[in-house]
């Protein structure tokens, strides 16, 4: 399943790298595309449903980013 999320932080394609890598080791997590535009923009792909504070609570192996909903 697809869901649509904010991440603020990112700035360049560096970040975008970091935090790609950081989220899709979780297991849960299959895939993450994320793009610089619309800045911090991404669509996590999942097994199953996570909810957004454990998302976050792996994106903060990482300093500086936090990741928002959209719906």
């Amino acid at each position: 399943m697809k869901q649509k999320f904010q991440i603020n932080g990112i700035s360049c394609g560096g970040c975008v790298a970091r935090v790609k890598k950081t989220l899709e080791e979780h297991p849960n997590i299959e895939k993450a595309e994320i793009f610089l535009a619309p800045k911090g923009a991404a669509i996590i792909t999942m097994n199953e449903m996570l909810a957004v504070s454990e998302i976050q609570e792996q994106l903060s192996k990482l300093n500086g980013y936090t990741i928002t909903e959209i719906n």
